[in-house]
């Protein structure tokens, strides 16, 4: 999906039933809009790499798909 806009990768990810890691501000203002997804993980620019893979997995531990459904979980 390289070139789609934000607003069809959200569109996909709620479709595909897929949560989208992201640290580009621009989702969250999508979210807020009302935007429908299939979830986002947000991470600010200077988390660290290790941050990043032990929330993404305890998110994966924690909760399922109905869970993130048009949900923003931040790291």
């Amino acid at each position: 999906m390289l070139g789609a806009s934000d607003a069809e990768h959200l569109a996909l990810s709620l479709r595909e039933g897929r949560v989208i890691f992201t640290q580009d501000d621009d989702f969250l203002r999508l979210h807020a809009m009302g935007s429908e997804h299939g979830g986002v993980v947000y991470a600010h620019q200077q988390t660290p790499v290790g941050d990043i893979v032990r929330g993404l997995m305890l998110i994966c531990q924690v909760l399922d798909a109905e869970e993130m459904q048009n949900h923003v979980e931040f790291l």
